[in-house]
Protein backbone atom coordinates (compact mmCIF):
# COMPACT_ATOMS: atom_id res chain seq x y z
CA UNK A 1 0.00 0.00 0.00
CA UNK A 2 0.88 4.11 0.27
CA UNK A 3 4.41 4.53 1.95
CA UNK A 4 3.57 6.32 5.60
CA UNK A 5 5.70 8.02 7.39
CA UNK A 6 6.30 8.52 11.38
CA UNK A 7 3.87 10.10 13.06
CA UNK A 8 5.45 12.03 16.45
CA UNK A 9 3.49 13.03 18.17
CA UNK A 10 5.16 13.28 21.36
CA UNK A 11 4.36 16.72 23.23
CA UNK A 12 1.52 18.17 21.04
CA UNK A 13 -1.49 18.66 21.81
CA UNK A 14 -4.28 16.31 20.22
CA UNK A 15 -5.48 19.50 18.33
CA UNK A 16 -2.31 20.90 16.64
CA UNK A 17 -1.69 17.18 16.05
CA UNK A 18 -5.06 16.74 13.75
CA UNK A 19 -4.23 19.74 12.12
CA UNK A 20 -0.76 18.41 10.74
CA UNK A 21 -2.74 15.39 9.93
CA UNK A 22 -5.46 16.73 8.42
CA UNK A 23 -2.72 17.79 5.55
CA UNK A 24 -0.49 14.65 5.66
CA UNK A 25 -1.01 12.14 2.95
CA UNK A 26 -0.21 8.82 5.71
CA UNK A 27 0.06 8.21 9.24
CA UNK A 28 2.08 5.38 11.05
CA UNK A 29 1.29 3.70 14.41
CA UNK A 30 3.52 1.52 16.31
CA UNK A 31 2.37 1.87 20.04
CA UNK A 32 2.64 5.10 20.84
CA UNK A 33 3.89 5.62 24.82
CA UNK A 34 1.18 7.71 25.89
CA UNK A 35 -2.58 9.00 24.57
CA UNK A 36 -2.57 12.61 23.44
CA UNK A 37 -4.93 14.89 25.27
CA UNK A 38 -8.21 14.99 24.68
CA UNK A 39 -8.42 10.97 23.70
CA UNK A 40 -9.82 8.15 25.76
CA UNK A 41 -7.60 5.18 25.15
CA UNK A 42 -8.27 3.84 28.13
CA UNK A 43 -12.04 3.76 27.32
CA UNK A 44 -11.73 0.44 25.46
CA UNK A 45 -15.13 -0.44 25.65
CA UNK A 46 -17.03 -2.92 24.00
CA UNK A 47 -14.66 -5.77 23.43
CA UNK A 48 -11.23 -3.48 24.03
CA UNK A 49 -9.25 -4.40 27.09
CA UNK A 50 -8.28 -1.25 27.82
CA UNK A 51 -4.28 -1.88 27.91
CA UNK A 52 -3.45 -5.49 27.57
CA UNK A 53 -0.70 -6.18 25.50
CA UNK A 54 -2.12 -9.21 24.54
CA UNK A 55 -3.03 -8.32 20.75
CA UNK A 56 -0.48 -8.10 18.53
CA UNK A 57 -0.48 -7.37 14.45
CA UNK A 58 -0.60 -5.08 12.27
CA UNK A 59 -3.51 -3.02 10.84
CA UNK A 60 -3.70 -1.76 7.05
CA UNK A 61 -6.36 1.33 6.43
CA UNK A 62 -6.69 3.55 3.37
CA UNK A 63 -9.23 5.60 1.59
CA UNK A 64 -10.77 8.89 2.36
CA UNK A 65 -8.72 11.94 3.25
CA UNK A 66 -12.20 13.47 5.55
CA UNK A 67 -11.97 10.54 7.48
CA UNK A 68 -8.32 10.10 7.96
CA UNK A 69 -7.90 12.52 10.66
CA UNK A 70 -10.79 10.59 12.99
CA UNK A 71 -9.43 7.20 12.09
CA UNK A 72 -5.99 8.52 13.15
CA UNK A 73 -7.12 10.04 16.12
CA UNK A 74 -8.76 6.48 17.66
CA UNK A 75 -6.11 4.83 16.16
CA UNK A 76 -3.30 6.85 17.99
CA UNK A 77 -5.25 5.99 20.64
CA UNK A 78 -5.89 2.28 20.48
CA UNK A 79 -2.37 1.86 19.54
CA UNK A 80 -1.34 3.59 22.79
CA UNK A 81 -3.21 0.93 24.69
CA UNK A 82 -1.95 -2.16 22.58
CA UNK A 83 1.66 -1.39 21.88
CA UNK A 84 2.41 -4.59 19.97
CA UNK A 85 -0.08 -3.41 17.55
CA UNK A 86 0.85 -1.64 14.57
CA UNK A 87 -1.36 0.32 12.38
CA UNK A 88 -1.14 2.19 8.93
CA UNK A 89 -3.26 4.73 8.26
CA UNK A 90 -3.06 6.41 4.83
CA UNK A 91 -5.12 8.91 2.89
CA UNK A 92 -5.90 7.85 -1.00
CA UNK A 93 -9.29 9.29 -1.61
CA UNK A 94 -12.41 7.08 -1.00
CA UNK A 95 -12.35 5.65 -4.79
CA UNK A 96 -8.41 5.40 -4.92
CA UNK A 97 -8.75 3.33 -1.58
CA UNK A 98 -11.36 0.91 -3.14
CA UNK A 99 -9.85 0.49 -6.53
CA UNK A 100 -6.10 0.38 -5.56
CA UNK A 101 -6.28 -1.43 -2.39
CA UNK A 102 -8.87 -2.77 -0.30
CA UNK A 103 -11.21 -4.66 -3.26
CA UNK A 104 -7.60 -6.45 -4.17
CA UNK A 105 -7.05 -7.43 -0.91
CA UNK A 106 -4.24 -5.29 0.17
CA UNK A 107 -5.93 -3.16 3.28
CA UNK A 108 -8.24 -4.06 6.23
CA UNK A 109 -10.25 -1.37 6.19
CA UNK A 110 -11.30 1.00 3.71
CA UNK A 111 -12.56 4.88 4.44
CA UNK A 112 -14.82 6.64 2.64
CA UNK A 113 -16.77 9.65 2.60
CA UNK A 114 -19.73 8.53 0.12
CA UNK A 115 -21.15 4.50 0.40
CA UNK A 116 -19.12 2.17 -1.91
CA UNK A 117 -20.25 2.62 -5.79
CA UNK A 118 -21.71 -0.88 -8.07
CA UNK A 119 -18.34 -1.12 -10.07
CA UNK A 120 -16.16 -1.30 -6.21
CA UNK A 121 -19.05 -3.91 -5.31
CA UNK A 122 -18.14 -5.80 -8.32
CA UNK A 123 -14.15 -5.37 -7.83
CA UNK A 124 -14.69 -6.91 -4.06
CA UNK A 125 -16.39 -9.80 -5.65
CA UNK A 126 -14.25 -10.41 -8.36
CA UNK A 127 -11.60 -10.85 -5.79
CA UNK A 128 -13.08 -12.46 -3.01
CA UNK A 129 -12.71 -9.20 -0.52
CA UNK A 130 -16.64 -9.42 1.30
CA UNK A 131 -17.04 -6.46 3.57
CA UNK A 132 -19.36 -4.40 6.40
CA UNK A 133 -20.17 -0.24 6.30
CA UNK A 134 -20.12 0.87 9.31
CA UNK A 135 -20.92 4.78 9.78
CA UNK A 136 -18.24 6.62 11.07
CA UNK A 137 -19.58 10.13 11.54
CA UNK A 138 -21.25 12.92 9.81
CA UNK A 139 -19.68 15.65 7.59
CA UNK A 140 -20.36 19.61 6.54
CA UNK A 141 -18.61 19.10 3.06
CA UNK A 142 -17.08 22.90 2.99
CA UNK A 143 -16.28 25.53 0.47
CA UNK A 144 -13.68 27.99 1.27
CA UNK A 145 -12.26 31.04 -0.45
CA UNK A 146 -9.30 33.64 0.74
CA UNK A 147 -10.06 34.82 4.54
CA UNK A 148 -8.86 38.18 3.39
CA UNK A 149 -11.99 39.20 0.92
CA UNK A 150 -15.23 40.75 1.70
CA UNK A 151 -17.14 40.76 -1.43
CA UNK A 152 -18.62 37.78 -0.96
CA UNK A 153 -19.61 35.38 2.25
CA UNK A 154 -22.43 32.96 0.46
CA UNK A 155 -23.33 31.23 -2.69
CA UNK A 156 -26.56 29.73 -3.76
CA UNK A 157 -26.40 25.80 -5.27
CA UNK A 158 -26.90 27.15 -8.74
CA UNK A 159 -23.88 29.38 -8.12
CA UNK A 160 -21.78 26.87 -6.98
CA UNK A 161 -22.58 24.93 -9.71
CA UNK A 162 -21.43 27.19 -12.37
CA UNK A 163 -17.74 27.38 -11.12
CA UNK A 164 -17.73 23.47 -11.04
CA UNK A 165 -19.31 21.87 -13.69
CA UNK A 166 -17.94 20.36 -16.39
CA UNK A 167 -18.29 23.97 -18.17
CA UNK A 168 -17.83 26.36 -15.68
CA UNK A 169 -18.15 30.46 -15.40
CA UNK A 170 -14.62 31.47 -16.47
CA UNK A 171 -14.61 35.21 -14.28
CA UNK A 172 -16.61 36.20 -11.11
CA UNK A 173 -18.85 38.43 -12.20
CA UNK A 174 -20.36 35.29 -14.55
CA UNK A 175 -21.30 34.00 -11.27
CA UNK A 176 -22.99 37.23 -9.91
CA UNK A 177 -23.05 40.47 -11.21
CA UNK A 178 -21.55 42.46 -8.45
CA UNK A 179 -18.75 39.75 -8.35
CA UNK A 180 -15.48 41.33 -9.44
CA UNK A 181 -13.93 40.51 -13.28
CA UNK A 182 -11.68 38.25 -12.40
CA UNK A 183 -10.37 34.99 -13.33
CA UNK A 184 -11.61 32.39 -10.97
CA UNK A 185 -9.08 29.95 -9.30
CA UNK A 186 -10.32 26.49 -8.18
CA UNK A 187 -8.87 24.30 -5.87
CA UNK A 188 -10.42 20.84 -5.04
CA UNK A 189 -10.81 17.41 -4.73
CA UNK A 190 -8.96 14.54 -7.10
CA UNK A 191 -11.35 12.29 -9.09
CA UNK A 192 -10.19 9.35 -6.92
CA UNK A 193 -12.04 11.31 -3.91
CA UNK A 194 -15.59 10.35 -2.26
CA UNK A 195 -15.36 14.46 -1.51
CA UNK A 196 -15.57 14.85 -5.25
CA UNK A 197 -17.98 12.41 -6.20
CA UNK A 198 -20.46 13.74 -3.67
CA UNK A 199 -19.88 17.07 -4.62
CA UNK A 200 -21.02 16.04 -8.23
CA UNK A 201 -23.50 14.23 -7.24
CA UNK A 202 -25.64 16.68 -4.87
CA UNK A 203 -24.40 20.23 -6.45
CA UNK A 204 -23.38 19.67 -10.25
CA UNK A 205 -25.67 16.42 -10.86
CA UNK A 206 -25.40 15.69 -14.99
CA UNK A 207 -23.36 19.21 -16.00
CA UNK A 208 -20.29 17.23 -14.64
CA UNK A 209 -17.15 18.56 -12.81
CA UNK A 210 -14.62 20.87 -14.41
CA UNK A 211 -11.32 19.57 -15.42
CA UNK A 212 -10.46 23.09 -14.95
CA UNK A 213 -8.91 23.15 -11.62
CA UNK A 214 -6.00 21.74 -8.89
CA UNK A 215 -6.98 18.73 -7.94
CA UNK A 216 -5.27 16.89 -5.09
CA UNK A 217 -6.27 14.70 -1.88
CA UNK A 218 -4.57 17.00 0.07
CA UNK A 219 -6.43 19.58 2.44
CA UNK A 220 -3.16 21.55 3.58
CA UNK A 221 -2.58 22.12 -0.64
CA UNK A 222 -6.44 23.14 -0.92
CA UNK A 223 -5.96 25.76 1.99
CA UNK A 224 -2.85 26.64 0.30
CA UNK A 225 -3.90 27.93 -2.95
CA UNK A 226 -6.88 29.49 -1.60
CA UNK A 227 -4.84 31.74 0.83
CA UNK A 228 -2.72 32.68 -1.50
CA UNK A 229 -5.22 34.32 -4.25
CA UNK A 230 -7.93 36.48 -3.18
CA UNK A 231 -9.79 34.87 -6.37
CA UNK A 232 -9.27 31.26 -5.14
CA UNK A 233 -12.11 28.71 -4.06
CA UNK A 234 -12.05 25.68 -2.86
CA UNK A 235 -14.03 22.85 -1.14
CA UNK A 236 -13.22 19.80 1.83
CA UNK A 237 -14.56 18.20 4.52
CA UNK A 238 -15.46 20.43 7.47
CA UNK A 239 -12.75 18.84 9.75
CA UNK A 240 -9.54 20.76 7.98
CA UNK A 241 -11.79 24.21 8.12
CA UNK A 242 -12.52 23.17 11.98
CA UNK A 243 -8.85 22.48 12.52
CA UNK A 244 -7.85 25.71 11.06
CA UNK A 245 -10.80 29.29 11.11
CA UNK A 246 -8.23 31.80 10.74
CA UNK A 247 -6.95 30.52 7.72
CA UNK A 248 -9.87 30.18 4.98
CA UNK A 249 -13.45 31.86 5.34
CA UNK A 250 -16.29 29.41 4.87
CA UNK A 251 -18.93 30.16 2.94
CA UNK A 252 -22.42 30.02 3.79
CA UNK A 253 -24.68 27.61 1.40
CA UNK A 254 -28.48 28.79 0.01
CA UNK A 255 -30.27 25.53 -0.85
CA UNK A 256 -33.17 27.72 -1.48
CA UNK A 257 -34.05 28.65 2.30
CA UNK A 258 -31.38 31.35 2.81
CA UNK A 259 -27.57 30.99 3.27
CA UNK A 260 -26.68 28.40 6.09
CA UNK A 261 -23.10 28.52 6.87
CA UNK A 262 -21.37 24.65 8.18
CA UNK A 263 -20.87 24.06 11.53
CA UNK A 264 -21.22 21.01 14.01
CA UNK A 265 -24.44 22.52 14.49
CA UNK A 266 -26.19 22.91 11.11
CA UNK A 267 -25.02 19.14 10.09
CA UNK A 268 -26.08 18.16 12.87
CA UNK A 269 -29.49 19.49 12.50
CA UNK A 270 -30.06 18.58 8.71
CA UNK A 271 -30.03 22.64 8.25
CA UNK A 272 -26.64 22.65 5.87
CA UNK A 273 -28.28 21.28 2.69
CA UNK A 274 -27.41 19.73 0.95
CA UNK A 275 -23.59 19.10 1.74
CA UNK A 276 -24.04 16.84 5.22
CA UNK A 277 -23.49 13.65 4.46
CA UNK A 278 -22.12 11.03 6.13
CA UNK A 279 -18.91 9.26 6.41
CA UNK A 280 -18.06 5.63 6.59
CA UNK A 281 -15.47 2.82 7.51
CA UNK A 282 -15.24 -0.53 5.62
CA UNK A 283 -13.58 -2.91 7.14
CA UNK A 284 -13.15 -6.73 5.57
CA UNK A 285 -14.41 -10.25 6.65
CA UNK A 286 -11.39 -11.89 6.59
CA UNK A 287 -9.71 -9.04 8.15
CA UNK A 288 -12.23 -9.15 10.93
CA UNK A 289 -11.43 -12.83 11.67
CA UNK A 290 -8.07 -11.58 13.49
CA UNK A 291 -8.67 -11.00 16.89
CA UNK A 292 -6.48 -7.60 16.82
CA UNK A 293 -8.50 -5.98 13.62
CA UNK A 294 -12.09 -7.12 15.08
CA UNK A 295 -10.87 -5.60 18.18
CA UNK A 296 -9.71 -1.99 16.85
CA UNK A 297 -12.80 -2.36 14.86
CA UNK A 298 -14.73 -2.50 18.03
CA UNK A 299 -13.16 0.29 19.64
CA UNK A 300 -13.52 2.58 16.52
CA UNK A 301 -17.38 2.42 16.77
CA UNK A 302 -17.50 2.60 20.78
CA UNK A 303 -15.59 6.12 19.80
CA UNK A 304 -17.96 7.36 17.23
CA UNK A 305 -19.60 9.00 20.16
CA UNK A 306 -16.86 10.46 22.09
CA UNK A 307 -17.81 14.52 21.79
CA UNK A 308 -14.78 15.05 23.16
CA UNK A 309 -12.75 13.41 20.31
CA UNK A 310 -15.02 13.50 17.18
CA UNK A 311 -16.15 16.77 17.35
CA UNK A 312 -14.04 18.40 19.82
CA UNK A 313 -10.68 17.26 18.11
CA UNK A 314 -11.59 16.50 14.71
CA UNK A 315 -14.33 18.36 13.97
CA UNK A 316 -17.04 16.47 12.76
CA UNK A 317 -21.05 15.58 14.24
CA UNK A 318 -20.75 12.69 16.40
CA UNK A 319 -22.66 9.32 16.43
CA UNK A 320 -26.06 9.44 18.15
CA UNK A 321 -26.04 6.59 20.83
CA UNK A 322 -28.78 4.64 18.61
CA UNK A 323 -26.69 4.51 16.12
CA UNK A 324 -24.01 3.45 17.53
CA UNK A 325 -26.04 0.49 18.77
CA UNK A 326 -26.82 -0.72 15.20
CA UNK A 327 -23.18 -0.05 14.17
CA UNK A 328 -21.66 -2.46 17.15
CA UNK A 329 -24.41 -4.91 16.24
CA UNK A 330 -24.20 -5.16 13.03
CA UNK A 331 -19.74 -5.61 13.44
CA UNK A 332 -20.51 -8.42 16.00
CA UNK A 333 -22.63 -9.99 14.21
CA UNK A 334 -19.91 -9.97 11.17
CA UNK A 335 -17.35 -10.90 13.63
CA UNK A 336 -19.05 -13.49 14.79
CA UNK A 337 -19.91 -14.79 11.43
CA UNK A 338 -15.99 -14.69 10.87
CA UNK A 339 -14.38 -15.91 14.00
CA UNK A 340 -17.71 -18.75 14.72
Amino acid sequence: MASSHDADTTGITRRKSLAALAGAGALGLAGCAQSSDGGDGSNASDGSDGGSDSLSGSINIAGSSTVFPLMSAVAEDFAADHPDVSIDVSSTGSGGGFSNFFCVGETDFNNASRPIKEEEKQLCEENDVEWIELIAATDALTVVVNPNVDWIDSLTVDELSQIWQEDPARTWDEVRDEFPNEEIERYGAADTSGTYDYFIENIMGEAGHTDDYQATEQDNTIAQGVTGSEYAIGYFGFAYYFQNPDQLKALAIDNGNGPVEPSLETAASGKYQPLSRSLYTYPSMSSLGEEHVAEFARYFVSQTTNEDLVAGDVGYVPATEETQESQMQKLEDAIEETQG
